[in-house]
């Protein structure tokens, strides 16, 4: 850019009023951050630049949170009625392109940060055309199956936009404009999907708390598993190494691209949380320090609504069945080959299934690492607990159901921004008694399988 890009590190309230000074500029421009720490570093900045205007221009989403509430003025906490509002409100034309931009050149620059810390993860190609053909591709080739294919992670179904939505190489109102004359069943369902982006953030700007705590306080009652086998748990999820196929391709993508499917998220954050019985924020913070595309309000309050803390409006008993989920969603089995090389030989029948193969589990690849259907009933029985403290007006966190537990660790720091928004599904049943690796008991009250 002839030098016209100008980096510099260091603290922002600090380094952007010495470049301003130093440019001599009489306004600073950003884009509108409403994230919880983007809030937060630009009041900081504003406050320092003093007499120098700290002029903030749109937002990253299609409407800018804070502007779609109930007709009292409140937020909505709901998806479908903020959908339907969502709608009815619309959302401004692309901003124009200048023609020219008179950039100042020749300032002093930092050169770019090394990259390090990637270990052969296959990133997408980064910048605006990168994401402009991204989205020719899409909208040319796959959109019109997009209702059918966007659940199935064997298959090139999806947009594959979020990290270029994320980073603001492309913003939502181009990609709705260039759907508007689109009446499809397919392109309203990539509406819906874009306007569940914009609901997260809508519940982030009104609770910006709940990017770290339960959106449903009564749900601190919750107890969940720590401790040495609750950590060699995580990580057997976290290396892929659960026993359970579409789990383990679902971590391995993440850990090979830096990315998951969207049906997959939901799966695997669905089994840490009611097979491992493991703090929602654990995996949520795992994702975000993986995800190229991890986005602070849809990561993190996807990972509530799986675990029964956020917005969904019956959380209970929804606990999804990893076998029976990667029999629906990736019935030959592509998917998983593709990640768990271990099983590329495994025949259809078995491959979300290996432990009823007639040769068992290949060599080299774990047993389940539990039951479902016997954590399932844990589950349950913990939601319960925390459903009768709820009726019977009490805030103390539940005894444990079985086994030791503890109340929620305290919420981790995140690191710098997943995601987009997870669909529903439905649970199913596990392995067969006796063919999955039982966890040995241990002293003390309660056992652990």
């Amino acid at each position: 850019m002839d030098g016209a890009l100008v980096l510099r590190s260091g603290d922002p309230a600090r380094v952007v009023p010495d470049l301003a000074r130093e440019v001599g500029a009489v306004s600073v421009h950003v884009s509108a951050d409403t994230g919880v720490h983007g809030r937060q570093r630009d009041a900081a900045v504003e406050r320092a630049l003093g007499d120098v205007p700290f002029v903030r221009t749109g937002s990253p989403y299609a409407v800018t949170p804070g502007r779609v509430t109930k007709s009292d003025g409140t937020p909505f906490r709901v998806f479908s009625p903020f959908a339907r509002a969502w709608r009815e409100h619309g959302w401004r034309a692309p901003a124009p392109r200048p023609e020219s931009v008179p950039w100042s050149t020749g300032v002093r620059s930092e050169d770019p940060p090394e990259v390090s810390g990637l270990d052969g993860v296959r990133l997408p190609p980064a910048g605006e055309a990168a994401a402009s053909d991204a989205w020719r591709r899409f909208r040319a080739e796959r959109i019109d199956d997009y209702k059918r294919t966007r659940n199935t992670p064997g298959t090139d179904g999806t947009s594959r936009l979020s990290a270029y939505l994320k980073y603001g190489c492309v913003h939502p109102r181009t990609l709705l404009a260039d759907i508007e004359d689109l009446d499809s069943e397919a392109a309203d369902r990539f509406r819906t999907e874009l306007c569940w982006r914009d609901f997260y953030a809508e519940v982030l700007w009104h609770r910006p708390e709940s990017a770290r705590e339960p959106l449903d306080g009564r749900m601190r009652a919750m107890t969940y598993d720590t401790g040495p086998d609750a950590d060699a748990r995580f990580a057997a999820w976290a290396q892929g190494r659960t026993g359970y196929p579409v789990v383990d391709a679902g971590m391995r993508q993440l850990l090979g691209e830096a990315y998951v499917h969207n049906r997959v998220r939901m799966i695997v954050a669905s089994f840490l949380v009611k097979d491992l019985h493991l703090d929602w924020r654990r995996g949520a913070r795992y994702f975000m320090q993986h995800l190229v595309d991890g986005d602070l309000a849809s990561n993190n309050h996807g990972w509530q609504w799986v675990a029964g803390t956020g917005t969904d409006a019956s959380p209970h008993y929804r606990v999804f069945n990893p076998t029976r989920q990667g029999k629906e969603f990736d019935p030959d089995g592509d998917y998983v080959r593709r990640w768990v090389p271990e099983l590329r030989d495994v025949p259809a029948r078995y491959v979300h299934e290996p432990w009823l193969a007639p040769d068992g589990v290949p060599d080299g690849y774990p047993l389940p690492v539990v039951d479902h259907a016997e954590e399932l009933r844990v589950a349950l029985e913990r939601y319960e607990q925390v459903r009768a403290l709820i009726s019977r007006g009490r805030g103390s966190s539940p005894a444990a159901a079985r086994r030791p537990t503890a109340a929620p660790a305290a919420a981790p720091a995140a690191p710098p921004a997943a995601a987009c928004r997870w669909p529903r599904g439905a649970p199913s049943r596990s392995p067969p008694a006796g063919r999955w690796s039982p966890r040995p008991p241990r002293a003390g009250p309660g056992r652990r399988r």
